[in-house]
């Protein structure tokens, strides 16, 4: 009988198992996070293309401050998602402690959205100084 476990020894291998399950759960919410990060800025850019589309398909209609101010209010949702998805990637990862991931530092999801929005910012400017050719 020296093989088999008494029931402590039992318990005691089942709460391990229970803490390991609950560690890989929380790496792949990490994991997760940096994915669902990763979208947003993705949403982001997209809504900052649109309005840049937007602003160099319809560059010729009048008045001239339309398409501007079109492109210019797309450029300012895709600042927001990315200011957004820093602060709720940020807040999810501090509740969550990585075991066998290795997480993306806050200081750099807070890098790539103030880059991305700063970039989109002077875009936004960059637009409104334009001149295009006359047709």
């Amino acid at each position: 009988m020296t093989g088999e476990k008494n029931s402590n020894e039992l318990a005691e291998d089942r709460t391990d198992l229970a803490e390991d399950r609950t560690d890989w759960a929380e790496d792949r919410t990490i994991m997760a996070n940096e994915r669902t990060f990763a979208g947003w800025m993705r949403t982001g850019l997209a809504s900052v293309g649109i309005g840049l589309g937007f602003n160099a398909l319809f560059n010729t209609m009048e008045p001239a401050w339309v398409p501007k101010a079109i492109a210019t209010i797309f450029m300012i949702i895709g600042i927001f998602v990315f200011y957004a998805a820093q602060q709720k990637g940020c807040a999810v990862q501090k509740r969550l402690d990585a075991h066998k991931a290795e997480p993306i530092k806050q200081i750099n999801m807070q890098l790539i959205a103030g880059f991305m929005g700063f970039a989109s910012a002077l875009l936004a400017i960059a637009i409104w100084f334009m001149k295009f050719p006359e047709v």
